[in-house]
């Protein structure tokens, strides 16, 4: 494993032991609200600053963009991207489904990778060329390759509507045109799951980059394609992400650009 995956692991772990204490102790916690349906706890405050005391304590001099106390700059060349706790609205609510992802860029390129749900206790993870991983099960996406027999996942918008229509305009055709469609509310567990092949396929708009960057270089390592909605590579710039397998593509891919609006296509 490399160093840094192993740093982003141990970060992951961290914060996962914090979260899983709050959640025992879930009367305790306190919540604000940062926009509408957009909260916030303590949690992940305390969460996030367990991942930053674990890079600090390795490497100091990392750039750290994260999502709750922002850009951390300096000269590094690395610098990592950090969602202490991915599907806030799930623990707040105790449903049992969110995730801690850390990514690390090199230059700009995403690198490593590590989601961990501490519920589970499953550790997805990838470094670049060295393939992806379920705690110490090698991981592929699917290979599912008819639409009518897939099962896809996406998340809803929660905050902003002004393309709600259009999104729905897909959604109907992914629902009449595919075995189901799963909502469960965490980016980066959807996209861990394409990379194992729970799903078959994953999009949704309007994401930030610490809910996806992890989980996109996953699913590449696993063997499958994450693309912004035009097919190009700007997605943790636009928030808009489509993941899916080789043979699934396509038609996924037919569908976004049939029904997602002209400014939402990168």
């Amino acid at each position: 494993m490399h160093p840094l995956l192993n740093i982003a692991q141990e970060a992951a772990k961290a914060a996962g032991k914090s979260i899983r204490y709050h959640l025992e102790r879930f009367d305790a916690v306190e919540i604000q609200q940062k926009g509408r349906n957009d909260f916030v706890s303590q949690v992940d405050f305390e969460a996030e600053q367990r991942i930053i005391q674990t890079i600090r304590k390795y490497h100091p001099d990392h750039a750290i963009l994260a999502e709750e106390t922002g850009r951390h700059k300096t000269n590094s060349k690395f610098e990592w991207i950090i969602d202490p706790l991915d599907g806030t609205t799930n623990f707040l609510h105790q449903f049992p489904h969110f995730a801690v992802s850390i990514a690390v860029t090199e230059n700009g390129k995403l690198q490593h990778a590590a989601i961990y749900d501490p519920v589970k206790d499953e550790m997805f993870s990838a470094s670049r060329g060295e393939g992806a991983w379920l705690n110490q099960t090698r991981i592929r996406v699917s290979e599912q390759k008819e639409l009518e027999n897939s099962l896809m996942a996406t998340g809803f918008p929660y905050y902003q509507f002004d393309y709600a229509d259009e999104y729905l305009a897909g959604f109907k055709r992914f629902m009449t045109e595919t075995a189901g469609i799963r909502r469960a509310g965490s980016a980066a567990l959807d996209l861990a799951y394409v990379a194992c092949g729970r799903v078959d396929g994953y999009w949704e708009y309007n994401l930030k980059p610490w809910d996806i960057a992890a989980g996109a270089l996953i699913v590449q390592e696993a063997g499958g394609l994450v693309t912004d909605f035009g097919g190009g590579e700007n997605y943790l710039a636009s928030g808009n992400i489509l993941a899916t397998n080789p043979k699934l593509y396509k038609h996924m891919a037919q569908i976004i650009g049939q029904t997602a609006p002209k400014n939402r296509k990168n």
